[in-house]
């Protein structure tokens, strides 16, 4: 039975530990600098005068992009 409370504690040591890791990975630094590219091709788009796609690459930028890059996380093995 001491060997399970022991389990136990050990596995509660560990997501203890991990919850203080970084947050952010290689990936959602990647998806962050594609966001702001994006966003920074639209601004010029826009300045531009292409009306059409403009507003559709900022809108993807600012709230598709930037926030899946925020939200993203991998999938970690139990």
């Amino acid at each position: 039975m001491a060997k399970k409370n022991k389990a136990a504690s050990e596995v509660i040591d560990q997501k203890e530990s991990t919850e203080g890791a970084a947050p952010f990975t290689l990936v959602n630094y990647i998806l962050f600098a594609a966001g702001l590219l994006d966003i920074i091709i639209g601004w010029f788009l826009l300045r531009g005068g292409r009306i059409t796609i403009a507003p559709v690459m900022l809108i993807a930028g600012y709230c598709v992009i930037i926030p899946l890059a925020i939200v993203f996380r991998k999938k970690q093995p139990e």
